[in-house]
């Protein structure tokens, strides 16, 4: 008879073939699950047993679209972190760190050590949009993305966004990219981003070969999508009793996964995809389910056969529950081996990445003149294109506002506004594009960040200039960060050294940090269900509606540039 390394008794198991719990014995062996014998009958030798006791052992849980950098950290301290939380495999779109460095900055990235697996997917938007758009540190093009479907950790293409490239422009390098894949890999999974498509744009969309999408969603939206062919990912902000109604009345738990996306670091430090696996379990899907959405789907939609199931030859991921209804984490084993759940203080390393993603930012200091809302024409008043953002979400909208002119100065803050500026950072010029917001800062102040989706040149937004300068000229000379300036102090301060996306402190440490900027971004007034991502995506081109990046102003959808002033 074998002798295992490890055997459990007396626990309720997770059958994913089942989709049920069993009552079963589970040995291990190598690092993988081994045999499954009925209660009592293993007459073999264990190095270890485990008696359940009555609690509940489930696969460890499997993360099928997440950005490991939206923690604003390295995959070492990535997955200590989340790994004490059940999260034992990802699947990982690093496209921030990418459209910073490109191939070689991504290739440094996915060379950090982590203590769960973490797989990668192609990033498909570096830029998000084109050059003509925005301006990137990277590009991945053909060339690249033949050379990271070398590599085995690569199982997927990102999340395809440029929604006007995917749908009407032939040969757009959206679609080369898709082309390669399917050219070389005809099976891989394509990752999507379209949110509020529907009709026949949503078909135009799935056509190209895209394969899922996990932006926010209706019943209506879950519903068009799963019948249409499309595996939906349901993240935080797509969790609705109504949205989860539709899962369960139409049984959809093949066809949606639960996932986390974004993670910021300061709810890094209480959870990760748990906890929307108990938000799911609040909001009325079966524990059973919602188990099945977390280990087993997100597993098979992405390929990997060897996880998401307690059965021979998997890799031996498991957590052990006390209570399924509050999805209380116990224990977790990766590999058969027991995770340390001890908070990681230990200090960084700083031969982890090389010196030129430790020196990425390449703007200089600015100063109150060249923040001057200028127009040349002798005007007493114009008409702004103006950013309106929402409380809830990172949607936004143009709103036309009637600015005073005085001496071709733009008296915006007259009319209770915020200047946002967008500077080049990449060394070609340090060009400034400037925007005006509603709905954001309504006390003096400013906020300021490197981590600007998904270009990330510097962004300030500020309403008064003296604070949007001192904001902008600390993140010139930290090399990156997330601050919040006021009285022309600095009052709050996430350096981010590694591309100006990344921190390789701590996660108690950056958890902290990023914990008082939010707060200080809402002392500033600036109230949203996710302000830093509210902040962070005023930038994204390819989020509806109304967006800009260091060439201005765009409609999302058409991708036109919009002029600040109308004519």
């Amino acid at each position: 008879m074998t002798t295992v390394d490890l055997l459990l008794t007396n626990g309720h198991v997770f059958s994913s073939a089942l989709h049920r719990f069993i009552e079963t014995d589970v040995t291990v062996l190598d690092g993988k699950f081994y045999w499954l014998p009925a209660p009592g009958a293993f007459t073999g030798d264990a190095k270890k047993t485990i008696d359940l006791a009555g609690t509940y052992m489930i696969p460890g849980m499997v993360d099928s679209h997440m950005h490991i950098e939206s923690s604003m950290t390295t995959p070492t301290r990535f997955g200590r972190a989340v790994a004490a939380h059940g999260t034992t495999t990802v699947i990982a779109d690093a496209h921030e760190i990418t459209n910073v460095a490109g191939l070689k900055g991504l290739q440094e990235f996915m060379a950090q050590p982590s203590d769960i697996d973490v797989f990668y997917a192609i990033p498909s938007s570096v830029p998000s949009t084109k050059p003509e758009l925005e301006t990137t540190g990277g590009i991945i093009g053909v060339a690249e993305t033949k050379e990271l479907l070398k590599d085995p950790r690569i199982i997927c293409l990102g999340e395809a966004m440029n929604f006007k490239g995917i749908t009407s422009e032939p040969d757009s390098l959206i679609r080369q990219l898709i082309a390669e894949c399917r050219r070389e890999r005809p099976t891989m999974p394509l990752e999507g981003h379209c949110p509020k498509y529907t009709g026949e744009d949503l078909a135009k969309f799935i056509y190209s070969g895209i394969t899922s999408d996990h932006t926010q969603q209706t019943p209506a939206s879950i519903l068009e999508k799963v019948t249409n062919g499309m595996f939906v990912q349901l993240q935080k902000k797509s969790l609705t009793e109504e949205n989860i109604a539709a899962v369960k009345d139409h049984q959809l738990f093949e066809n949606v996964a639960l996932v986390t996306d974004d993670v910021m670091a300061d709810d890094l430090r209480h959870g990760h995809l748990n906890k929307i696996v108990q938000q799911a379990i609040s909001l009325g899907l079966d524990p059973v389910d919602a188990i099945y959405m977390a280990t087993y789907t997100p597993a098979r939609h992405m390929g990997l056969w060897d996880r998401g199931s307690i059965t021979p030859g998997r890799v031996a991921d498991f957590i052990i529950l006390r209570d399924l209804q509050a999805f209380d984490v116990v224990a977790v084993y990766k590999n058969g081996q027991l995770v340390e759940p001890a908070a990681d203080q230990s200090p960084a390393d700083p031969h982890a990445f090389s010196t030129d993603l430790r020196h990425s930012v390449q703007a200089k200091p600015i100063t109150a003149a060249d923040l001057q809302l200028r127009v040349p024409d002798d005007v007493s008043a114009v008409t702004a294109n103006v950013i309106e953002i929402a409380a809830v979400g990172t949607f936004t909208k143009r709103v036309p506002v009637k600015l005073t002119v005085k001496d071709h100065l733009v008296q915006w803050q007259d009319a209770d506004l915020a200047l946002l500026m967008i500077q080049e950072r990449y060394g070609h010029g340090g060009h400034i594009a400037f925007g005006l917001v509603k709905g954001a800062l309504s006390r003096p102040g400013a906020v300021g960040a490197t981590w600007a989706h998904d270009h990330h040149n510097v962004m300030v937004m500020g309403t008064t200039i003296a604070d949007m300068v001192a904001a902008q000229n600390e993140l010139i000379a930290e090399q990156g960060g997330y601050v919040v300036a006021q009285h022309e102090q600095i009052v709050a301060n996430a350096p981010l050294p590694i591309g100006g996306v990344v921190s390789d402190a701590p996660i108690p440490v950056l958890g902290k940090q990023i914990a008082d900027v939010r707060q200080a971004m809402q002392d500033l007034g600036y109230h949203n269900t996710n302000e830093i991502m509210s902040f962070s995506t005023l930038s994204l081109l390819v989020s509806p509606a109304f967006k800009m990046s260091d060439k201005g102003l765009f409609d999302v959808k058409s991708q036109v540039k919009i002029p600040l002033f109308a004519e």
